[in-house]
């Protein structure tokens, strides 16, 4: 553990401190295109920040490659290259995309080319645990376009997701999150070598994910554009197709008593690990309601529109942080529930994933809520969820009188009400002048 610990923050931190040098050569280079009608962001912001972050995938390869407890994966494993190989095509695609713009058929055609070459260097589903039959091989080329079709799938679903600051890398990064928690199970867990790639890759995409993160917070400073989020996507696609389609269900026969009884265990897994529809299944949603959508319109699948699902929730009343804060809230909800029902199905699992889904929905439906902390914790949250304790216009003294007392100020209840009619400095102005007249008659 220690050495993916090291791993991660060393992504991590070469994400991180890239970031601002690119930042201000997209600025140089003028990758920030303008806003366009589909745009919530109201300013120019640079994108190519998917340079950044394919700095940080290299950077955590070549210290994982000479860390004693992972070097056996780059020596037994050809797999990391051709992640390596398969990233950086998929890179200087979206490079170009960021900076000249390139067409929808051209970038699905540089995906397919970025699939098939992981293909040739070995990272491909080899074959598939179906429940109730065993282990099924699938014929080379059987494997390739099962393995080119989910790359394509995954890298689409991220990118379409990726409308808000900070969404797609948060999303992703829990994704992978959940992703590291049960390869890592697999390997350590019941000694599975095969797992070992693709823990290293989902240790790899949280640090890109989390080194991004500070600086496309809203209000970002940079974009990650197609180079980044197709990036992302490819990964976590080279991780599913690795611990899918790589690992033999027979070495997991030991802990489940036979083949057949270890397939139909861990179908809650497996089965989304094939086509990742839970550990991403909110861009796999989003990506199929929007091909649904143009399609029904009479529009290519590949024209944007403003019909995502972050848009919709923009749309009915939430702010553009609470919206963020919902999509992770149901990623981490469908990829963590997930990974835990695989480890333990028990009803409790299930009850508690039944809870949280209904607090989802709540705060889904309620855009406009707007919790007030305690007291004694407002030092804790953000302003907006403070009581306020100053005076306020008229237009606003629909508050308590104590949330607006101030040390040193009569309390509001001995003040006369302002006329509706006032607002403003004037209405400031006209109390202050009545209190003034009342000091000088003693009423005071």
């Amino acid at each position: 553990m220690r050495e993916y610990l090291l791993t991660l923050c060393v992504t991590v931190a070469v994400t991180y401190l890239l970031t601002g040098p690119v930042r201000k050569f997209a600025i140089a280079a003028g990758a920030m295109p303008e806003i366009r009608a589909r745009d919530v962001h109201r300013e120019p912001t640079p994108r190519l920040g998917g340079i950044a972050m394919f700095g940080g995938l290299c950077a955590g390869l070549l210290v994982a490659s000479h860390l004693s407890s992972l070097k056996h994966v780059f020596e037994t494993s050809n797999e990391p290259r051709a992640l390596l190989s398969g990233a950086g095509l998929i890179w200087l695609l979206g490079v170009l995309d960021d900076k000249w713009g390139v067409d929808a058929l051209v970038k699905l055609g540089g995906q397919m080319i970025a699939a098939g070459v992981m293909v040739l260097q070995g990272l491909t589903i080899l074959w598939l645990p179906v429940p109730g039959v065993g282990t099924v091989a699938l014929t080379p080329m059987q494997g390739t376009l099962l393995t080119v079709a989910l790359v394509v799938i995954t890298i689409n679903a991220v990118n379409f997701v990726d409308g808000l600051d900070g969404l797609a890398s948060g999303m992703v990064c829990l994704a992978a999150a959940a992703f590291f928690l049960y390869a890592y199970r697999l390997w350590y867990g019941h000694n599975v070598e095969a797992a070992a790639p693709a823990t290293l890759f989902a240790a790899v995409l949280m640090g890109m994910c989390l080194g991004f993160l500070p600086h496309n917070m809203h209000p970002a400073r940079i974009f990650m554009g197609d180079s980044g989020s197709m990036l992302i996507g490819l990964v976590l696609a080279a991780g599913a197709i690795s611990i899918t389609g790589q690992v033999d269900p027979d070495l997991l026969g030991s802990f489940t008593g036979s083949e057949k009884a270890t397939v139909q265990a861990t179908v809650p897994i497996y089965i989304p690990l094939l086509l990742p529809l839970t550990i991403i299944a909110v861009p796999v949603a989003d990506l199929l309601l929007a091909i649904v959508r143009r399609t029904w319109n009479g529009q290519s699948p590949f024209a944007a529109d403003r019909g995502h699902l972050h848009h919709r929730l923009l749309e009915i009343g939430h702010s553009h942080s609470r919206a963020v804060l919902i999509m992770y809230f149901w990623s981490a909800l469908i990829a963590f529930g997930t990974v835990a029902y695989s480890v333990n199905s028990a009803g409790g699992v299930l009850l508690l994933i039944v809870a949280l889904s209904a607090v989802g929905l709540v705060l889904l439906l309620m855009p406009r809520f707007r919790p007030r902390a305690p007291r004694w914790a407002e030092r804790l949250v953000p302003p907006r969820y403070r009581r306020r304790r100053t005076p306020v216009a008229a237009d606003e003294r629909t508050e308590g009188p104590a949330e607006r007392a101030v040390p040193g100020e009569a309390p509001v209840e001995e003040q006369e009400p302002v006329p509706a009619g006032l607002h403003g400095a004037t209405a400031v102005g006209d109390r202050s002048r009545f209190r003034h007249a009342r000091d000088i008659s003693g009423h005071r």
